[in-house]
């Protein structure tokens, strides 16, 4: 894969995100950031190197040398760890990053404050307190603040359940009103301005881990309208996800949202039109272009299915290339 000319991206902590980084590889020379030697998704980049751990002082260093070399425009982050760390570098200047200013950053990687910093917005969350105050009904959800990937998250009928869960996850937690209701993501995009150029709403047909490996993009203005309002409120920049509940009482609720790519990258990837797909309209802002908003311009009805595969890897650890990527041709006539 020969690097492609014009501005560079960089990809923090990419982990197994093999569909997001093999995409932005097909538009720019792209570069994968991971302390791990074994992440998978570093293989799909043009270039991938070991990068200090987050909270390591030379972490910020590290990724500047990588961008003043590989004339990188675009900084993103595919993990919540690095966030804030990020912010703060963008805001001094370090660094080209896609993320929103430091005190969003903050509180958005913790699911209480993220509530209450919503209900400051006027926008819309379930009823949340801290464990020791009064739920307003029950069932309820006791949920890690800064949880992610659906961990340690458990269903209390009543005070005394919640109270039990309270004590069982072990690090801070807080009480959420279950929604009784289905579950949606919306996909969104904002520029460097905190304009939101698109925000593309998606089923959750089934989850593993936390992470949608099943979902239809739908045509639901309500959603896209939320969307929106959830990005340019919080001032997001490039890529965000917020999780939204219908319920059959209060309607729409808000419990998460992640200033970053989502689990279902491919849905927003599907949907989007001709030349606007998300890694498409990053590297054209990395390079300086504006992009002008396409709110709700997008294919309904697209269905996406994930699955897991493997890389070979030799002793010096590079790819063999032996691993099959293509289905097999029909079959031979008898």
């Amino acid at each position: 894969m020969a690097p492609a000319a014009g501005v560079g991206v960089l990809l923090t902590g990419v982990g197994k995100r093999y569909d997001i980084v093999s995409s932005f590889a097909q538009h720019a020379t792209t570069v994968a950031a991971d302390p791990n030697p074994l992440a998978p998704a570093q293989y799909a980049a043009h270039h991938r190197h070991s990068v200090p751990r987050i909270d390591d002082p030379g972490y910020v260093q590290a990724l500047q040398e990588l961008c003043e070399r590989y004339g990188v425009g675009a900084v993103i982050p595919l993990t919540d760890l690095d966030l804030e760390v990020l912010a703060h570098a963008r805001a001094a200047g370090r660094l080209p990053a896609f993320v929103p200013d430091p005190e969003i950053a903050r509180a958005t990687f913790d699911k209480y404050e993220a509530h209450l910093l919503l209900e400051r917005l006027g926008l819309p969350s379930p009823p949340t307190v801290l464990p020791g105050e009064r739920a307003d009904s029950y069932p309820v959800m006791v949920k890690p603040r800064q949880g992610s990937g659906a961990r340690s998250i458990h269903r209390a009928d009543d005070a005394a359940a919640a109270e039990f869960f309270v004590g069982y996850v072990k690090e801070p937690t807080m009480v959420q009103r279950f929604m009784d209701g289905p579950e949606f993501s919306i996909d969104i995009l904002c520029d460097l301005d905190g304009r939101c150029l698109n925000a593309i709403p998606r089923t959750m047909i089934e989850s593993r881990g936390g992470e949608s490996i099943k979902g239809t993009v739908l045509e639901d203005p309500e959603l896209v309208d939320l969307g929106a309002r959830v990005g340019e409120e919080l001032g997001v920049r490039g890529p965000c996800t917020v999780q939204v509940f219908r319920d059959r009482e209060i309607g729409l609720g808000i419990t998460d949202v992640n200033t970053r790519f989502g689990g279902a990258f491919p849905a927003p990837m599907y949907a989007a039109l001709p030349g606007h797909t998300y890694p498409e309209l990053i590297v054209r802002m990395g390079g300086g272009e504006r992009v002008e908003p396409h709110v709700g311009r997008f294919r309904a009805g697209i269905t996406f299915t994930r699955y897991y595969w493997q890389l070979e890897l030799d002793e010096r650890l590079r790819p063999t290339g032996r691993d099959i990527v293509d289905p097999p041709g029909p079959p031979a006539p008898r």
